[in-house]
């Protein structure tokens, strides 16, 4: 984690125009990324190394795999998770912190199964992402995650990390506000997975039913893919929890609001692009790819412009506006940017967020 975070902070540093994105936020900006570095980084990374210390005692060779490959490859998952405790007190940061790692980790973990695990059936889909359903509610009733399969023994890692997340989830006052907002991210991103791994003939009709299917107001201005890119985000559920945190609970409906769809589908929609070539030698559906350059572009500076109006309808918007701009500007230098000699491009969709 921490090696990538240095690479990409050296390229910042070394981009003038990425580094002009940067201090475009002041001071402020400036204070936070360096609490970020120095003091959420580092906690972040000792819960990620309990994590896979647990991951190696799964007994099944191909969930030990996938679980930490999913640290290994995704550790700037975790990073990015936390980024919004740069903004709370230390022992609401550590909290926070706490939190998300193994949140996160579930979500990496059912993402490489489902992605790379020889024995994942379609119908399994749904029935493994219940475990974030549970992670997210403490009152539920945990599920059987393996039921529909792949077969194995992961010796109760998946168990271990939703029980992680619920017991800390339920020591935060006043977590069950974020209930109702945390289902329909759970319901919605266990979809989207579900659709986006089926056959290749058959994902993209599938995923476009399904956004004809749950299609409401907020999605005026979206097109199918870029709903999927929205469910498919974490950050809806990450900046609640984070204003909970901050003794902002007011503020809960409103920061979801923000959060999803804009800044989710640009979200995904940038994992999506630095992935591009592991998704096309694993013939996995890449949100990123789906467009003539000049198209995407365009729907780039569509959602960027939507997410900045989201944010400063906030009572609080100098979070939001950080998360949003260290989001694009972690995502587009990615090493995987430059090993796909994307830079130039890259470079110029930052300018569009």
């Amino acid at each position: 984690m921490r090696s990538e975070i240095a690479w990409a902070v050296r390229h910042v540093v070394g981009s003038p125009r990425r580094l002009a994105y940067l201090l475009a936020g002041g001071v402020p900006d400036v204070a936070a990324l360096s609490k970020f570095l120095l003091a959420i980084v580092p906690r972040a990374s000792r819960e990620l190394r309990t994590i896979r210390a647990r991951a190696e005692t799964i007994a099944d060779v191909h969930l030990r795999r996938q679980a930490l490959d999913s640290i290994r490859a995704k550790s700037y998952h975790a990073a990015g998770a936390g980024v919004l405790a740069a903004f709370l007190p230390s022992a609401q940061a550590a909290r926070y912190v706490d939190i998300v790692v193994p949140l996160e980790s579930i979500y990496d973990y059912l993402d490489n199964l489902c992605d790379r695990h020889p024995n994942v059936p379609a119908a399994a889909y749904p029935v493994l992402h219940g475990a974030i359903a549970d992670a997210l509610d403490p009152s539920a009733s945990p599920g059987d995650y393996y039921a529909a399969g792949p077969g194995g023994d992961d010796s109760g890692y998946l168990r271990w990390l939703v029980d992680r997340v619920r017991a800390r989830l339920a020591a935060v006052d006043g977590y069950e506000r974020l209930l109702p907002n945390f289902r329909e991210a759970a319901l919605l991103y266990g979809e989207m997975q579900t659709f986006a791994h089926f056959r290749p003939d058959e994902r993209e009709a599938a995923c476009k039913a399904w956004f004809e299917l749950r299609f409401d107001a907020r999605f005026e201005a979206l097109t199918w893919d870029e709903f999927a890119c929205a469910a498919g985000s974490q950050l809806q559920v990450y900046a609640p929890l984070f204003e909970l945190l901050a003794d902002g609970a007011d503020a809960l409906d409103a920061t979801y609001d923000a959060y999803f769809p804009a800044i989710a589908a640009l979200h995904v929609f940038l994992d999506s692009y630095i992935d591009q070539a592991e998704d096309r030698a694993g013939n996995d559906l890449n949100f990123a790819a789906l467009r003539p350059p000049e198209e995407r572009d365009r729907r780039v500076a569509v959602l960027g412009a939507l997410a900045r109006r989201g944010i400063d309808r906030l009572v609080r918007p100098a979070p939001h506006r950080f998360t949003m701009r260290i989001m694009a500007l972690f995502y587009l230098t990615h090493p995987k940017v430059y090993a796909q000699g994307l830079d130039s491009e890259a470079q110029v969709l930052l300018g569009l967020i």
